[in-house]
């Protein structure tokens, strides 16, 4: 909902259990007034009305109030705009008007032909925010063009939050005091990184489950930073967009304009986990393709077979992974142009004549026939040397004159910015998927910007905008060509996670680290922004031949992969017949208890931090609570778990694992898992009776 002012010029916004208010003075300068729980508009009016603050010098009466602080003016504060011309930079603009049209609020602003438009949009509880800068003047360089800037109310010992890493032990929380200063986190690396995700939250003393908290989101897949700086008078303002550093990011010319992506906020009282549900429940219905379809149960063959692929191999893994229950097939890495290790094939789109000689279809029939969808895995954003493609254009990657083109991983990263490698890659994925009947594209990404130049182009650093927007534009119009294959975003693991790139995939790859233990660690980061049904977790081999050695037991694996959507990676021709009938039975639990734990809410019942692990999903009258014991002493009881979200008057039917136990559960004593000895893992059902 969105309400007016008397005079045109105070506005709230109004979710369920939340309100956003700002204020545009005579002067033209648009103010924060509100941002917490549900108020009325005279609330607003009233804040409106207050006073500003004491004149004090050396100090600035807007900075730490205004909705967007600009550069130039009376201004010191971090600015979210920054634009240059021939002339100057800076901004002084001037109200133009608004406009309220459905859910979105659209103001208006003119600065010298450059049309500013701050956009605002209540997503239930979460506010999305937006920015259109459409030049009608002369060139202009936008050197910074944030999507946001966030006010916090005044509270005492500010907390925040954020999600950091690296490769393989990505998404790990961490909590610590905010002092005065700026507190910078992002991504130089051309896209949104393995070493933070964009999110921060802040909070003030908050709880899992109760408490004030307040979280922002940046829904970009490039290069971004976020900015949260405690300042001088201990306000608190959280910046953020597209791009590391203010050096430069786009240049527009005369009727040219740029839309920044989405950075969404919200505000919550019941603690961590009521926001967490709150971004969930968000993203399912406002950012997912077809959240309300659950995922499918995947076999993987990389691991069985890394780049040793042959056509008789796939079918084998297939007809195992069909008797275990798997729905979906996809064969990995090596399956097309020279690939035979990772020094060769990128770029060559086509399928390797020796080990396909009839191409992918016929695997995909028979894979069909099994009962199973088929998928395969791309990366097409980047290129081998040693490829057909390079050598037809070493052009088409980026690279700076005179200078080394570094590769990692063998690779050089194409500049999808330019139109000729859009309509090439267009016009081999395109043909790709319609020559196979193809139901699933892994897409990766698997090394960061380096040399990134291009040539010839005289504004060349526009290319680590445009790539993304290339990338956006791409798998928009996959999609629309295609619209029965789904596609999950990669980039070695979870280099590339954002709310940008979700709302143009179905699910998301968040670690290549597939050990059952270290995942806990990664899942339960993960868990705090976005919700089980995007979260791929495979079980594998154990031991872990791939990253630890750790020896884990299947039923450990399973629980640990069945928190998100559920997939196998393992060598199957090395499964013992009894593990492959264990598989199946996990594969057939997971089916049955698919639906409430990929869209079910989720409460955090047991942080991974040694002992006993837990997190529990409730949809409607059913619920379900995977809970894994990491490790136990001898004769140590394990503490009840304290369920959440359920009617305490209620009587549930409970099963664990399989074993039926008919009774009330007195949720304010908990529910006692009875794990012991070498029952380390356990699903617990609920329904109400």
């Amino acid at each position: 909902m969105i309400e007016i002012g008397g005079d045109g010029r105070t506005w709230l916004l109004s979710g369920p259990t939340s309100g956003y208010a700002l204020r545009l003075t005579d002067l033209d300068e648009l103010l924060h007034l509100h941002w917490g729980p549900r108020i009325t508009l005279a609330d607003a009016e009233s804040l409106a009305a207050l006073p500003g603050p004491p004149y004090r010098p050396f100090e600035s009466r807007l900075d730490g109030r205004e909705e967007y602080p600009v550069e130039g003016g009376p201004r010191f504060v971090r600015p979210a705009l920054s634009v240059r011309t021939q002339e100057r930079r800076g901004t002084e603009w001037r109200f133009e008007a608004y406009e309220a049209d459905g859910d979105e609020l659209r103001l208006r602003f003119e600065d010298d032909g450059l049309g500013i438009t701050l956009h605002y949009r209540m997503r239930g509880d979460v506010v999305e925010r937006w920015v259109t800068l459409a030049n009608a003047g002369r060139s202009l360089e936008l050197l910074r063009a944030d999507s946001a800037t966030w006010t916090l109310p005044e509270r005492d010992d500010w907390r925040l939050s954020q999600l950091h890493g690296r490769w393989a032990a990505e998404s790990r929380l961490a909590r610590s005091p905010l002092t005065y200063g700026e507190k910078v986190i992002g991504s130089r690396r051309g896209h949104t990184g393995h070493q933070h995700l964009p999110w921060v939250a802040l909070d003030s003393g908050a709880g899992e489950e109760s408490g004030e908290v307040y979280g922002c989101a940046l829904g970009w897949s490039g290069s971004w930073r976020i900015c949260v700086a405690q300042l001088p008078d201990a306000r608190v303002q959280i910046s953020g967009g597209a791009g590391y550093d203010d050096s430069g990011l786009l240049r527009l010319e005369p009727g040219e304009s740029f839309t920044t992506p989405v950075f969404a906020g919200l505000w919550s009282d019941g603690g961590f986990g009521a926001a967490s549900r709150t971004w969930h429940a968000y993203q399912r219905s406002y950012v997912i393709p077809d959240a309300e379809q659950d995922r499918p149960v995947l076999f993987n063959s990389w691991e069985a077979t890394h780049f040793d692929i042959s056509e008789e191999r796939q079918r084998e893994l297939a007809r195992r992974a069909a008797a275990m229950g798997v729905e979906l097939f996809v064969v990995d890495d090596g399956w097309f142009g020279a690939r035979t290790s990772d020094r060769a094939g990128l770029g060559d789109w086509t399928p390797n004549p020796d080990r396909f000689p009839q191409g992918l279809k016929p695997l995909a029939d028979d894979v069909h026939a099994l009962g199973m969808q088929f998928g395969i895995w791309v990366e097409p954003e980047m290129v081998n040397p040693d490829s057909e493609l390079y050598r037809a254009h070493p052009d088409w990657v980026q690279f700076q004159p005179g200078r080394t083109r570094t590769e990692f991983r063998n690779q050089l990263v194409l500049n999808l910015a330019r139109p000729d490698v859009q309509e090439y890659l267009w016009e081999q994925l395109d043909s790709l998927l319609s020559g196979a009947p193809i139901d699933y594209v892994k897409w990766d990404f698997n090394r960061c910007f380096t040399d990134a130049g291009w040539p010839g182009e005289p504004y060349p650093q526009k290319l680590w905008v445009e790539h993304v927007e290339a990338l956006y534009g791409l798998l928009d119009r996959l999609r629309a060509e295609h619209p029965g294959v789904a596609f999950e975003s990669c980039s070695g693991g979870g280099g590339r996670i954002d709310l940008g790139v979700m709302a143009r995939t179905d699910q998301v790859w968040t670690s290549d680290n597939t050990d059952p233990l270290d995942r806990l660690a990664i899942q339960h980061g993960f868990s705090q922004i976005h919700p089980a049904r995007i979260m791929a977790a495979w079980v594998t081999d154990s031991p872990n031949a791939q990253l630890n050695g750790r020896v884990s037991s299947l039923r450990f694996r399973f629980v640990s992969a069945m928190a998100g959507v559920l997939g196998v990676g393992g060598d199957l021709a090395d499964w013992s017949e009894a593990e492959l009938v264990d598989a199946r039975e996990w594969v057939d639990l997971y089916k049955e208890i698919r639906p409430v734990v990929q869209r079910g809410d989720l409460y955090r019942l047991r942080p991974p931090e040694g002992g006993l692990s837990a997190v529990q999903y409730v949809r409607g009258d059913e619920t379900v609570v995977l809970a894994l014991l990491q490790a136990q002493h001898h004769g140590e009881p394990v503490a009840p778990l304290r369920l959440r979200g359920l009617d305490p008057s209620a009587a549930y039917e409970c099963r664990v694992t399989g074993e039926v136990h008919r009774g009330a559960v007195l949720l304010h004593h908990g529910l006692r898992t009875g794990l012991r000895g070498d029952f380390d893992a356990a699903v617990i059902r609920l329904r109400r009776m």
